[in-house]
């Protein structure tokens, strides 16, 4: 039973380059949409189940964060992909967030020597957010 919250950051891992593969075609489909679900479902109750259990931990939260940003980033890569006209269209807001994060990691690794693992409501909020938008940009 311990070893379920990390066998779910591992299945992040292991989804995101899945993502990534099926968008190399220029279209993306259920597939990707329910491997994304499942992603993200795992990224919510991965922490869930290891607060219950007892072995939430720095190297857990570190992982789980690490699995987000490969995630995200396939993510980010498939939508170039198969929707690169609509993020063309966004792009002044998008380098916008993308500068943001990217001072975020940098303060991060100024002040701690190392990224840090944020697990706060506003990052659950932004979490569900990218969720959104990447299914609503599926719909298109």
């Amino acid at each position: 039973m311990n070893y379920i919250p990390i066998s779910l950051v591992i299945l992040r891992f292991l989804i995101a380059p899945f993502l990534l593969w099926d968008a190399l075609d220029g279209k993306t489909g259920l597939w990707f949409i329910i491997a994304f679900v499942v992603a993200f479902l795992s990224d919510i109750f991965d922490g869930i189940i290891a607060r219950k259990l007892g072995v939430s931990n720095a190297q857990l939260r570190q992982a789980d964060s690490w699995a987000d940003v490969t995630l995200y980033i396939c993510v980010a890569a498939s939508a170039w992909i198969v929707h690169r006209d609509v993020v063309i269209a966004c792009r002044l807001p998008l380098i916008t967030l993308l500068v943001a994060q990217l001072m975020w990691w940098l303060v991060n690794f100024v002040k701690y020597g190392k990224g840090a693992s944020y697990h706060t409501y506003s990052a659950k909020l932004w979490g569900i957010t990218l969720f959104v938008a990447t299914l609503a940009l599926e719909r298109i």
